[in-house]
């Protein structure tokens, strides 16, 4: 979580300081910087206590050099390749990303058994190769516009989006005798407070001569739209990524026979048609939406997941694994669709010299929707859970001979405390039974800590919990697909903006010269996309000269 909220704040920061001293530099800084706490992780000595916050410590300085890689990235690309090949590019850059991630979850499954040092050091082979070629390889071909930072920009926005998601954080833990932290005064000063430093930051923002956050920005509709449609979207599949996990590791994978050491790695396999669909759909939807605009395949896409998370809620908890892995294919597919001709259609709409921080903006507004999902999604389970668990646990304790002060004392442990033991991948019973569980006869023993007794007993209030989650998701994917519609036609700030900034007066213009394109933007509706796959071009000789550099 920690990594989360450290990417979630720092991103537009390093977005704007990309397009002050130049992407490539920052990007290569962020890989080495990756590479280097990747090795610290790896190289802790400590135990316990100690242990787990040099951990948490040397994971939010990694968190640095992704917030570096993430709000770089896109600009980059963007910067690389002409209009009409963006959005393949993106779709292949987010492919790479989603493949890294599954054989990341693999390689865990596997070294994570052996030893918790493993897990941080296989990522650094690929930190240290991907340091090495960006230096060697990557060139700066982006506008630099020098400026002043915006220091009380940076200070107040920070605060307040800490403030926020480390309060969604604690949100989702028991305090005192409720069984989530909402109600403690603590997570409701960090949300409040944060929630004002941030409306003290946009003041700031409308204010200041060279603002971090390009509030301007928002006035160009595709990128406002497509940044929405992201918002729902992460919030819609972020916080369902573990679920699906908990489903799997707690109660599928243990019920089919598989024990709980080995439920990591397997979990990570089961979830393999998630990332073909992605690797399916990705690439083909940005080459399509470079001809054709992102609307229809966001749109699509949106639409898809939606009709996926219906399917998953109507399937049992103990399902038939092909029925699973097709809904996990077809919900890959929409998030497929979707994600590369959405983040093809933001970088289109932004002028040269913004495309660092606005990328750093959208970037935000994707880890903030991660943090913010898993903060919903656990609390909607959590709720679930909390309704029916407390009495099926009692009962089937008391049914195994527990006796009843020992099932009650377990049936009042707060519900996250579960969801949490599923999520490592083990079973709790015999460690929270302790003394108790020698006392009863050895075949009862041997039930109660086995793989099957503590996932089937979750499985009824879990599937409660699943319905409430999904059903959430439904309604995030459909008002996210509403927000892409809205989007407009296709726009490309080099083709439209510069075809209206040639109509336009002057003095008309904005101060960073957006003001024609932020106008045309908002017409949407009234540009023309491509035709015949090939886009209007204002200056066929810039074009020709790009084109040829990159050659």
């Amino acid at each position: 979580m920690g990594y989360l909220v450290v990417t979630a704040v720092l991103v537009v920061s390093f977005g704007r300081l990309g397009d002050m001293f130049g992407r490539v530099r920052m990007f290569n800084l962020g890989f080495a910087l990756f590479a280097a706490f990747s090795v610290m992780l790896s190289l802790t000595w400590m135990h316990g206590t100690a242990a787990a916050w040099w951990l948490i410590l040397m994971r939010i300085m990694q968190g640095v050099g992704g917030a570096m890689l993430m709000a770089n990235s896109s600009a980059i690309l963007t910067d690389a390749f002409p209009s009409g090949e963006r959005g393949l590019a993106l779709g292949l850059n987010q492919v790479a990303g989603i493949a890294g991630s599954f054989i990341g979850l693999v390689l865990g499954g596997v070294l994570g058994p052996l030893s918790l040092r493993y897990v941080f050091l296989v990522s650094v082979p690929f930190g240290v190769i991907g340091t090495v070629w960006s230096y060697l390889k990557l060139q700066e071909r982006g506008i630099r516009r020098p400026a002043k930072l915006d220091w009380w920009g940076n200070v107040t926005f920070a605060a307040g989006l800490i403030a926020v998601l480390v309060g969604i954080t604690y949100g989702i833990q028991p305090y005192g005798g409720h069984t989530m932290g909402w109600t403690s005064p603590l997570v409701i000063i960090l949300i409040a407070g944060g929630l004002a430093v941030l409306t003290v930051f946009c003041v700031i923002e409308t204010r200041v001569a060279e603002p971090m956050f390009r509030l301007d920005l928002f006035k160009i509709r595709p990128f406002t739209a497509g940044n929405l449609a992201s918002l729902l979207a992460g919030l819609g599949r972020g916080g369902m990524m573990f679920i699906l996990i908990i489903w799997l590791q707690g109660i599928y994978l243990p019920i089919h026979g598989y024990s709980f050491e080995r439920t990591p790695l397997w979990a990570g396999i089961a979830m393999l048609p998630l990332t073909v669909g992605f690797l399916i759909a990705g690439p083909m939807s940005g080459y399509l939406s470079d001809r054709f605009g992102a609307r229809p395949f966001a749109t699509g896409g949106m639409v898809v997941a939606a009709a996926s998370f219906g399917l998953l809620e109507v399937l049992p908890v103990n399902f038939v694994y092909w029925q699973f892995a097709g809904i996990l294919l077809l919900n890959g597919i929409g998030m497929g669709l979707f994600a590369s001709p959405n983040r093809a259609g933001i970088m289109n709409s932004l002028p040269p010299e913004r495309r660092g921080v606005g990328a750093g903006m959208s970037a935000t507004f994707q880890n903030s929707a991660m943090v913010l999902s898993i903060g919903i999604f656990f609390t909607l389970i959590i709720l679930g859970l909390a309704s029916s668990l407390p009495a099926t646990l009692s009962h089937g304790l008391i049914a195994q001979g527990v006796p009843s002060a020992d099932a009650a004392r377990l049936a009042a442990l707060p519900p996250v405390s579960i969801m949490f033991a599923a999520l490592l991948g083990y079973n709790p019973i015999s460690t929270l039974l302790g003394p108790a569980l020698s006392k009863l006869p050895a075949s009862h023993a041997a039930y109660l800590t086995g793989h099957t007794f503590f996932p089937a007993l979750i499985s009824a209030p879990f599937q409660h919990g699943l319905d409430i989650a999904f059903d959430f998701a439904i309604v995030a994917c459909l008002v996210a697909a509403v927000a892409s519609l809205l989007r407009g036609r296709r726009y490309v700030h080099e083709e439209h903006g510069q075809a209206e900034s040639g109509l336009a007066e002057p003095g008309r213009l904005g101060h960073d010269g957006t003001g024609s394109s932020v106008a045309a933007a908002s017409a949407g509706d009234d540009l023309e996309g491509s035709q015949g796959g090939v886009s209007r071009v204002s200056d066929p000789a810039a074009v020709g000269g790009h084109l040829a550099q990159r050659r």
